[in-house]
């Protein structure tokens, strides 16, 4: 038996790919609608697979793609249009081949096929029929004196949609059914020819389909398409839009083919010229290469390793000094260590590009999501996508995922109103959501908003009051920000009914807890009727990071500089308790207080100094102090997990290597806070 365990690999990374462009042409498709470069782009990909996944021996999935391939067959060949019942199929074969995908990485037994194969099947043979029929009845080639009207209006840069609508057969009232049909299309635009002409047919029952030419702006397919098809005794709709920028396509795609078949007066140059985009993708090419992960996380280890190294170098030839003063060979050594570190810390700066992704890797996933849930929702929603490029740790992508899935379905579901509601309030039928990501000094900045119907801060109030997460007395001090964050506190939610997407009140609190555990903050801004802004902000990588070094019991510690506000000594005689938990006033800011000592269950020298050191750390408009019994410096540290022995320890995210060999905690300022709420 062919034994694939060699290629399997490179053959899931190549499946990856094609799964993913795929999904993109779909959505593009049903967009846009049908065009040559989209569906062929769509069909190189389903060949892809086929072929390959035959030469591994995969089957199921050979045969999934042989059959879809014969459907975007049909559509390149124009037998076929783009249409909401055709998106779904398309959908639904491609959620199949990613589950054959996940039995291929799991090792299972691939799942059979034959269903989706039969409702490929199954669509094909009816719309042969259909088509057929329709083409029989109605013609594909418009008269000369439609196409002269289409023809005018794309010249004036209007867009006209050929709209071809076929009744069922049982109609009864096909005059009447059509007139309700034709004053739906005239509500999006302007009518310019339809056919057959009704005043001159004598028994409706001669009508089997009718065609419109229909100039309209600012209107997709899809929606002519659904308000048609959701019409009585409509048994099928094609809808296609001739637009201005085609025409010109067209006409420059002539000019451009006109000019190949000029004679060569440049001397092979347009030859050269031909060649050139040809070099150049294969130049590129050659320019990358497919690395394991597991290799690049291997050679950051290492890299880990040469900087705690470094560190204990810098370490020893202080002691050295100290110990022997001033030399020659001390003077060449310190001349070694500092080329070191600029070495290590130049191969630190490249190692860290090689892990970092466009996050346009991460946003290929909710175009589906959001066009799936605003479709079960009965929404019309844009989703609008900005600074794909923006370059994050591959961990960070993988793991900013959820909470990010999380606040894009809350901003369809909940921020979205629907249709109707959306007009009445002056707004436009279709909202928009909208995901931008940016580099901000050491950050990238990840932006979720809606221009849906925003949070009533009211109604958190009076739910959170009603849920008894605070007294009515304490809802009614909160100012508005403080009262917008009470949706980060677990198990809250306004949603009055349970569904599958919303209304367990356990989302919110998790994206918190997930975002902070990446060492990211969020924050959030609405405004009722305008609508609600969500910003992340997260570090660029998870491997290295800049920490304060403090000691409390003999124990160093590692604070994220990130979190770090502000450095401060406190006398203790200034320490005022409220509600029996310490609190201190800085620059008339009552801020809680705690001890990392008691945090960790260490004990506290007695007799010490009254001024102590205290670093104020932060989250959002959150501050707590934290005594500690020494301040050693910030240093650069290579955060290593606490592994599956250790396990999650609440307030620590890892730990490190010291330069002096001794290991150090690393704290997490999410937990921190926690922990200190639970003392105080």
């Amino acid at each position: 038996m062919f034994d694939n365990s060699e290629f399997r690999q490179v053959f899931l990374e190549e499946l990856e790919e094609q799964i993913m462009t795929m999904e993109e042409e779909i959505l593009s498709l049903e967009k846009q609608g049908s065009h040559s470069e989209g569906i062929q782009r769509l069909f190189r990909a389903a060949h892809t697979i086929k072929g390959s996944s035959a030469a591994m021996g995969y089957m199921e999935l050979k045969q999934l793609t042989h059959e879809w391939e014969h459907l975007l067959d049909m559509l390149r060949n124009e037998e076929l249009a783009m249409s909401l019942e055709l998106t779904n199929l398309f959908f639904q074969c491609l959620d199949f081949i990613k589950d054959l995908q996940n039995s291929i990485i799991h090792e299972e037994l691939l799942p059979n096929p034959s269903a989706v194969i039969k409702e490929l099947e199954r669509f094909s043979k009816a719309n042969t029929e259909s088509a057929a029929a329709a083409k029989e009845a109605a013609g594909d080639a418009l008269p000369e004196e439609a196409e002269q009207v289409l023809q005018q209006y794309i010249h004036n840069g209007q867009t006209v949609f050929t709209i071809t609508v076929k009744l069922a057969e049982d109609c009864m009232m096909r005059l009447a059914r059509i007139s309700i049909i034709d004053v739906s299309l005239r509500a999006f635009g302007e009518v310019l020819w339809n056919e057959p002409n009704m005043k001159l047919v004598k028994d409706d029952q001669d009508i089997h389909a009718v065609r419109w030419l229909l100039a309209a702006q600012e209107v997709e397919p899809l929606v002519l398409e659904q308000a048609v098809a959701g019409l009585m005794d409509v048994q099928s709709v094609r809808v296609e839009a001739v637009q201005p920028f085609q025409a010109e396509a067209e006409t420059a795609a002539a000019l451009e083919q006109a000019v190949d078949m000029l004679p060569d007066f440049a001397g092979g140059g347009a030859e050269e010229a031909a060649d050139k985009p040809q070099q150049s993708k294969a130049s590129m090419k050659q320019q990358t290469i497919r690395v394991n992960v597991e290799r690049l996380e291997n050679v950051l280890d290492l890299l880990g390793e040469l900087v705690i190294d470094q560190t204990r170098l810098k370490q020893a030839i202080q002691t050295l000094h100290q110990a022997h003063g001033y030399s020659e060979t001390m003077d060449d050594l310190g001349e070694i260590s500092d080329h070191l570190s600029r070495l290590i810390g130049s191969l630190q700066e490249n190692v860290l590009k090689v892990r970092m992704l466009p996050i346009e890797q991460l946003f290929s996933r909710f175009p589906r999501m959001v066009r799936d849930l605003a479709q079960t929702l009965g929404k019309n929603v844009d989703l609008q996508m900005i600074g794909g490029d923006t370059e994050l740790d591959r961990t960070l992508i993988e793991e900013v995922g959820d909470p990010m899935i999380h606040l894009i379905r809350n901003a369809v579901d909940h921020g979205i109103e629907m249709p109707e509601e959306r007009l009445m309030s002056g707004k436009p039928e279709r909202g928009v959501v909208r995901i931008s990501a940016a580099h901000e000094d050491n950050q990238v900045v990840v932006v979720v908003e809606d221009d849906g119907g925003g949070i009533d801060t009211n109604k958190l109030r009076k739910s959170a009051v009603a849920k008894g997460v605070i007294s009515e007395e304490d809802a009614a001090l909160l100012d508005e920000h403080k009262a917008l964050r009470l949706i980060f506190h677990p198990g809250f939610s306004t949603a009055s009914q349970l569904s599958d997407v919303s209304g367990r009140g356990v989302g919110m609190d998790i994206v918190r807890t997930d975002i902070e555990r990446l060492g990211g903050i969020i924050d959030i801004d609405t405004t009722v009727g305008v609508g609600t802004k969500f910003t992340i902000r997260l570090p660029l990588t998870l491997a290295i990071t800049t920490g304060l070094l403090v000691k409390a019991s003999d124990q160093t510690f590692i604070l994220p500089m990130s979190a770090v506000v502000e450095i401060i000594r406190v006398d203790t005689s200034t320490l005022k308790m409220i509600k029996g938990s310490p609190v201190i006033k800085i620059r008339n800011q009552i801020v809680p207080f705690v001890w990392l000592h008691e945090m960790f269950g260490y004990s506290r020298s007695e007799g010490g100094s009254e001024k102590i050191p205290v670093v104020m750390i932060g989250r959002a408009e959150q501050r707590l102090a934290i005594a500690v019994d020494q301040l050693l410096g910030n240093q650069e540290v290579v955060i290593k997990t606490l592994g599956s022995y250790v396990g999650k320890v609440d307030g620590i995210s890892g730990a490190t290597i010291l330069g002096n060999g001794r290991i150090a905690l690393i704290l997490e300022i999410g937990g921190i806070m926690k922990k200190a709420s639970g003392i105080s």
